[in-house]
């Protein structure tokens, strides 16, 4: 027969069997990374705390997170020409801090998707034609997407996002 102490105990076995299966491996690397006070030493407390300092890894080369290919419509140089419809095939690569941040944007896909879509049909072929209407266009790309992950910036401020470039893999105007 269990008594409440026991019930406590395994309930506690149970816990640490669920924690340990799901973050053991992160809980063994954070261990082992942090630097042990060495005897009669103080540890030090980090100075800030939240988004972590981006100079910590500076050898670190950033993560890309690459979009399936989008092919749209752009919108029509002359209305009145309905024979001139002009497509768009681009591969949009976002850049990111690194991997583990890619891994973030995975559950808003849909909505990036969308947001990059909307924002290419909008475009003219010949506001496209130049470096200057492509750069225009991952500026606007990379503010829809930061919109998307980080809906918390008011308005007329530009959004903090995880994703600090767009880059073009492939860009065909037809």
């Amino acid at each position: 027969r269990s008594t409440t102490q026991e019930k406590k105990q395994i309930d506690a076995l149970h816990h640490h069997r669920r924690i340990g299966a799901g973050g053991g491996g992160a809980g063994a690397f954070l261990l082992l990374k942090k630097k042990q006070p060495a005897e009669g030493e103080e540890g030090e407390e980090p100075a800030a705390h939240g988004k972590a300092d981006k100079s910590a890894h500076p050898g670190t080369p950033p993560a890309y997170v690459k979009l399936d290919t989008f092919t749209t419509n752009l919108a029509s140089e002359n209305p009145t020409d309905t024979q001139a419809a002009q497509y768009i095939q681009v591969v949009v690569e976002l850049k990111v801090e690194d991997a583990h941040v890619g891994d973030t944007l995975k559950p808003y896909t849909p909505e990036i998707r969308n947001g990059i879509l909307r924002a290419l049909s909008s475009k003219k072929a010949s506001q496209l034609a130049t470096v200057e209407g492509k750069d225009a266009l991952a500026e606007e790309i990379l503010s829809v997407v930061n919109k998307i992950v980080n809906p918390g910036t008011k308005k007329g401020k530009e959004p903090e996002g995880p994703v600090s470039a767009v880059l073009f893999s492939s860009f065909i105007i037809q």
